[in-house]
């Protein structure tokens, strides 16, 4: 599912014109985005949770030349999938 499919599954299940579930959607991700941007972490329950990581700068090596590279430090989002979503996707 992408943006624009839940955009249209919750203008559906709501019954919303479209422009007021857009709204909806981008109100929540951009609230999400700033929250991360300001190092908090957004935790959705029975879905799991966003946090920002700081990983440390390391020699790298390109794997077509061989060549040693430096890796510069960064900052990223990760997600950790909640136990429930877990536990529904494992069906087997």
């Amino acid at each position: 599912m992408n943006k624009s499919e839940l955009i249209e599954a919750l203008a559906k299940e709501k019954d919303l014109p479209l422009k007021k579930a857009e709204e909806v959607v981008n109100t929540v991700f951009g609230d999400m985005e700033t929250a991360l941007v300001n190092g908090e972490r957004v935790e959705i329950r029975g879905l799991g949770s966003f946090k920002v990581k700081n990983y440390d700068g390391y020699k790298g090596r390109n794997p077509k030349t061989g060549e040693i590279i430096n890796v510069s430090r960064k900052t990223l989002p990760f997600f950790k999938v909640g136990k429930e979503l877990k536990e529904r996707v494992d069906i087997t």
